[in-house]
């Protein structure tokens, strides 16, 4: 077994740095983040009192015995953190990455993550909203409004969330309504002329009846430039509203009706290129362009991207209680509409564009019973029903600059039009303008679970705990597609085959059907003539059209379900976890556990969805003619230029040890998680240059450990700081689709993600507050990937190192005027990188955003 105290610990000169600073600050409670705030019972924000219902119960931070961070509505506001993906700056072990568009977004725990450019994989980090599972990161990524705390759950949660998540749990959770009127509004203007506005409601409508509405404005200009078009890019421009309602029917019964929309209707994101590969030259000699200067902010698109998310939902939370036992309802349904039109090849050539429009509806039941006994056996036991269906249809475009940058890159203008005259293709027909690919894919996806556990107090102070969930999962799923690309539809080694089995035969090529095919190869007299044209037609040497194999983008599709792939998945698990609590004093709590997680079946909803191996096999250079026997090619279902890949992966199957430490002494809180994790199967999705690929990894495992403190050395002084060392490895992954990977480290897994702060909060005698903060986030240097498809090996790093500030004047009549600024230092660094989209040897990115920083005025009442 690898230490978790193998690897360098030097770290860059920051690291060091910081790790002295937690040393001498001795760790402050971590949660959190939630460090600053005041709880709604109204406690002193020096009281260090953090309540969480991570466990699904109320306790402080220091009596929950699991790692979870807290950052609460406070440092929210303070911090300027409008949505998840600022939440990373403060929450050490979580990292969120935004990719193409406003609406795709990967949340990562611990090191563990899938990207959300496919609507068919489920993610391995649940997002939950009010106790709402938000099954895609595009309806959970508009601003945060009337936030109480976000609570990150860091490992695999399955048995105090019907649905399972195998690398851990982000759960948001809003103020409900009260029974006191108040409230507040905000507005706030900062560069690239960001307007900001929100504003919360909330009082009695009768004895028994609160109700709330609230809601938020975001629109900004943005910090890129469409150069050629003169348009804004990577803008803001989005809205929530929500009205809530509150009954309390009777001493007993509590009744929590939610129903919220949100919009965004958006232009992102900014890609710049990296590597200008071979085929740049082609892109300036079709009259085009590409962005060289990484952080310029400069972009060049032949259209400008449409990124449009309407999110809308309702859910009724019910609780009662009778004496010791408590029981919870809580009822969803969501709708989630995502339109995306974007130039996808990332130049002003109009070579490639996509359109794609996808509608999720869901809805979840979950059905709790928790007890509250005196003595020494507690449970909680529950029921989970998630009912999901899934439609999408997607276009890619041929633009006008298709046909003369393909041809730039044959190196002959004409070379297609001799292709189509010796294919007996019309003219002027391969990479027309028009349709390339239509395509349409649907899921349904329904699964329930039964979950629980068991606390059991041996005697006072040690608990011993025991959960499970049971979970069954299944899958339908339909794609088809039509490709129009006439050279794509076309396998250059069979048509070299037919044309030599033609001219054998004296016929014409029209003649030679898959019977005289099979009669000419098994035939006595024929079949050394057949092996013969057949070893010509795999030589590059003698079959010059291979040459064209790199310009064979979309070949034709293998519709599902047909009369060997069923088009369904079917998963079962029975996960658990077990644990021991014991309070060593008042104020030192140790607890040890293990735990298993699980997540099903994902299927890979794209154009790059292709049989498994073995349902086909195909021939050389993806001959059906040569291709070996096989379920596919003996039922007569082969498509020309058909290969293999990843339909489905299977699922993940989660554990991890944990061992963790949580002390609240005078003046200082200190939370500690050792762990050691390793997931089964990671569903490993990653971009080839075309399309996307979806495989499992045989085994992905880190170990290391969270970090999170906090001290008040004095009256409105408060430090924190907060530290995760991963040390991951790819246990086994032989079928990566950049090779074998056993052995290596997973890139894009920084060794350290740090996080600190300062608040000092000055009070004056008439009541004002003057609270300053100024937070510090640092991923150490990383290699963002291990390799690329097209590219190959690479040594692309990133490093990131965040200042943030904010300065807040908060009179005792409830008016606050304040400053804020993000990324203060102006920091520049790579988010991700990917192939350049059909330029083989071009690597394009995402860089980081710049510097925000604005004014902000509020009034709470």
């Amino acid at each position: 077994m690898r230490s978790i105290l193998s690897g360098n610990f030097a770290g860059s000169p920051r690291v060091a740095l910081f790790t002295g600073a937690a040393a001498i600050a001795l760790a402050m409670p971590a949660a959190a983040q939630a460090q600053d705030a005041a709880s709604d019972e109204g406690e002193e924000f020096a009281s260090n009192v953090i309540v969480v219902t991570a466990t699904k119960r109320e306790q402080t931070l220091q009596q929950t015995p699991i790692s979870v961070s807290v950052t609460s509505g406070e440092t929210l506001e303070q911090a300027q953190i409008r949505d998840v993906l600022d939440l990373q700056t403060v929450a050490p072990s979580l990292r969120v990455s935004q990719l193409q568009n406003s609406s795709s977004s990967t949340f990562i725990i611990r090191g563990f993550g899938n990207g959300d450019n496919n609507f068919g994989i489920e993610p391995s980090v649940g997002v939950f909203i009010d106790g709402v599972f938000r099954s895609r990161s595009a309806s959970s990524l508009n601003d945060l409004a009337n936030v109480q705390r976000i609570e990150v759950l860091n490992g695999p949660q399955s048995t105090l969330f019907g649905k399972n998540a195998s690398a851990g749990v982000i759960s948001v959770i809003t103020r409900e309504p009260q029974f006191k009127f108040g409230g507040g509004v905000e507005a706030s203007y900062g560069n690239f002329n960001n307007i900001q506005i929100k504003g919360d409601v909330t009082g009695p409508i009768s004895e028994n009846i609160a109700f709330s509405l609230d809601g938020s404005y975001n629109k900004r200009d943005g910090y890129a430039r469409i150069v050629n078009l003169d348009k804004d890019l990577s803008d803001r421009n989005r809205w929530t509203a929500r009205g809530q309602l509150l009954i309390e029917p009777t001493a007993d019964l509590r009744i929590r009706a939610i129903a919220d929309y949100s919009s965004i209707d958006e232009s992102c994101c900014t890609v710049s290129t990296l590597v200008a590969g071979p085929t740049a030259a082609a892109v300036v000699g079709v009259g085009g362009a590409l962005s060289t200067d990484f952080f310029s902010y400069d972009a060049y698109l032949n259209r400008v991207p449409v990124n449009q998310v309407d999110n809308y939902g309702g859910s009724v939370q019910m609780d009662w209680e009778t004496g010791p036992i408590s029981v919870t309802s809580i009822t969803a349904y969501r709708e989630l509409k995502n339109f995306v039109d974007q130039d996808v090849d990332f130049t002003s050539a109009d070579i490639v564009n996509e359109i794609r429009d996808q509608k999720v509806d869901t809805f979840t039941q979950e059905l709790r019973i928790a007890s509250d006994f005196d003595g020494p056996i507690n449970f909680l036991l529950g029921g989970f029903y998630f009912d999901e269906k899934i439609n999408q249809e997607s276009d890619l475009i041929t633009g006008a600059a298709a046909r003369p940058f393909f041809s730039l890159l044959a190196g002959n203008p004409l070379v297609f039009n001799g292709v189509e005259a010796g294919l007996g293709l019309p003219q002027n027909s391969i990479f027309s303008p028009g349709a390339l690919t239509a395509e349409s894919y649907s899921m349904d996806n329904t699964s329930w679970s039964i979950f629980g556990t068991v606390d059991f107090e041996v005697f006072d102070g040690l608990v011993l705990t025991g959960g499970f969930n049971y979970t069954k999962d299944k899958k339908d799923f339909a794609l088809s597609q039509t490709s129009y690309d006439e050279l794509a539809n076309i396998n250059l080694v069979d048509a070299y085959i037919v044309g030599g089995i033609a001219q054998a035969l004296s016929i014409p090529t029209s003649q030679v059907t898959p019977a005289v095919i099979q009669s000419f190869a098994t035939g006595q007299a024929t079949a050394p003539v057949f092996q013969f044209i057949a070893s010509q037609a795999i030589n590059p040497a003698t079959n010059q059209l291979l040459a064209l194999a790199p310009f064979q983008f979309q070949p034709p599709f293998l519709n599902i379900p047909n009369a060997v792939e069923d088009g369904k998945t079917r998963d079962d698990d029975f996960s658990y976890t077990l644990r021991a609590a014991y309070d060593v004093s008042d104020r030192v709590n140790v607890y040890f556990s293990y735990a298993t997680g699980f997540k099903a079946s994902s299927v890979n909803l794209s154009r790059d969805s292709r049989p498994l191996f073995g349902d086909y096999i195909p021939g050389p250079y993806r001959s059906s003619i040569l291709a070996p026997s096989s379920p596919i090619r003996d039922g007569g279902l082969g498509v020309p230029n058909l290969t293999t890949g990843s339909r489905f992966a299977g699922p993940e199957e989660a554990k991890v040890w944990e061992v963790g430490l949580k002390a609240s002494l005078p003046g200082v809180n200190i939370n500690l998680a050792l762990f050691d994790q390793t997931l089964k199967g990671f569903q490993s999705f990653l971009f080839t240059g075309t399309g996307f690929q979806l495989n499992n990894a045989g085994e992905q495992s880190v170990k290391g450990f969270e970090l999170d403190t906090r001290i008040n050395p004095a009256d409105g002084l408060v430090f924190t700081f907060a530290a995760t060392y991963l040390d991951p490895l790819y246990d086994s992954f032989t079928e990566s689709p950049v090779g074998d990977l056993s052995g290596e480290r997973p890139g894009g897994i920084p060794s350290w993600n740090l996080a600190t702060s300062a608040t000092y909060t000055h009070e004056f005698d008439a009541g004002h507050r003057l609270i300053s903060r100024l937070d510090y986030a640092h991923e150490s240097n990383t290699r963002i990937n291990n390799g690329l498809p097209t590219y190959g090996p690479n040594n692309f790093m990133r490093e990131v190192n965040l200042v943030n500030a904010s300065i807040t004047l908060a009179l005792e009549n409830g008016f606050e005027i304040g400053a804020w600024a993000r990324n203060l230092l102006d920091d520049k660094y790579i988010l991700t990188v990917f192939d350049g989209v059909a330029q083989a040897g071009t690597v394009s990115g995402y860089p980081s955003a710049p510097r925000t920083y604005g004014g902000v005025v509020r009034y709470k009442f």
